[in-house]
Order: structure tokens, then C-alpha cells, then sequence
């Protein structure tokens, strides 16, 4: 491995945590709820697919697709980050009430599907440079995972610290991702 190479992975490795980041911070509004072990495992392997599915295809159609789609793929996961976390906040106020979106099934699809909106973004460009795709693939997913699970963990232990007000706060930093991934 000569030292362009090892340059590069270290580059792809750093884009890894970057994009992976998102995952950590969303997570950590998600971990408020009150959430199991094993759901909080499932959510991080479900977040990690989407991580190295998006990407992938990104970099299969990097060479297709112009720099536009990805400017409204990042719109629309703000978007729905945005309403997510509107919907999480509001409903901390109806005590009875159950919460529309559930991180299970196709909520948690939705929700990987918008946290992982960038990494598809981040796949065009690296299409565009031929790196190595399946070092890519798995450095997003292995790093998504990890981050995800952190973020979910410290998120539970903060609910504690917070009580009932972990939902407001977790539907602040929800929503409060969506509006910079639309506007930052």
C-alpha cells in the first residue's frame, strides 16, 4: 500500500465519522425515548444498512446523476427530520397519547432513510472519483453503527437526568437537525 492509498483511506475513514456524526446526533434526540437494549441495537444495525446502502447507490449513479439531486435529497431529509422532531416535541405535551412516529418498522425505515440522506449525497461525489467502494461501504456502515449506538445509549441516560422534559429535548435536537441539514 503506498501512500496515495493510505492517504485516501484515511480521508475516506475521517468522511466516515463526519457523515456518521449526523447519525450520533439524531440519535442522541431518539435515546430520550424510552427504548430497549435490543431496540437500540436494532436501530443502530438498521441506521448502519442505510449507511452502506446509500452511498453505494450513490456511488453507482455518481456518474448519472448531477449535483442538483443531491441538494434536494438533503431538502427533503431535513424535511422529514424537521417533522419528526415537531411531532416528538408536541406530543411530550399529551401525556396520553402515543407518538406517531415509532422508531420501529416503517418509522425506523423512514428515519434511517433520512439520516442517511447525506451518505447517498457523499456516495455521488465518490463515484464521481472512483474510490474504493467497498472500503466505503463498510467504513459508513461500521462507523454509522457505532456512532448510532452511542448516541441511543447517551440519550437514555440523559432521559433520566431529564424526566419528562427528554421529550422536548429530544424532539429540539431533532428538529433543530433538520433545520441545518436544510439550511447549514
Amino acid at each position: 500500500m503506498d501512500s496515495n492509498d493510505l492517504r485516501e483511506m484515511v480521508s475516506l475513514l475521517l468522511l466516515a465519522g463526519a457523515l456518521g456524526m449526523d447519525a450520533f446526533s439524531v440519535s442522541l434526540g431518539l435515546g430520550m425515548q424510552k427504548l430497549r437494549l435490543k431496540r437500540i441495537a436494532i436501530i443502530g444495525f438498521v441506521i448502519g444498512l442505510f449507511h452502506m446502502a446509500m452511498p453505494y447507490i450513490g456511488i453507482l449513479l455518481g456518474q448519472v446523476i448531477s449535483g442538483r439531486f443531491g441538494e434536494w435529497a438533503e431538502l427533503l431529509g431535513g424535511l422529514l427530520l424537521l417533522g419528526i422532531g415537531a411531532q416528538m416535541f408536541f406530543s411530550a405535551f399529551r401525556e396520553q397519547e402515543e407518538m406517531l412516529f415509532q422508531p420501529a418498522g416503517f418509522g425506523l425505515l423512514l428515519f434511517a432513510f433520512t439520516v442517511s440522506i447525506d451518505s447517498f449525497s457523499a456516495g455521488l461525489s465518490l463515484g464521481l472519483s472512483q474510490s474504493k467502494t467497498l472500503f466505503v461501504i463498510a467504513a459508513f456502515g461500521v462507523m454509522s453503527i457505532l456512532l448510532t449506538w452511542l448516541g441511543l445509549l447517551i440519550g437514555r441516560k440523559v432521559r433520566g437526568f431529564f424526566g419528562r422534559y427528554s421529550e422536548l429535548l429530544g424532539g429540539s435536537i431533532l428538529a433543530g437537525f433538520g433545520l441545518f441539514t436544510m439550511f447549514g
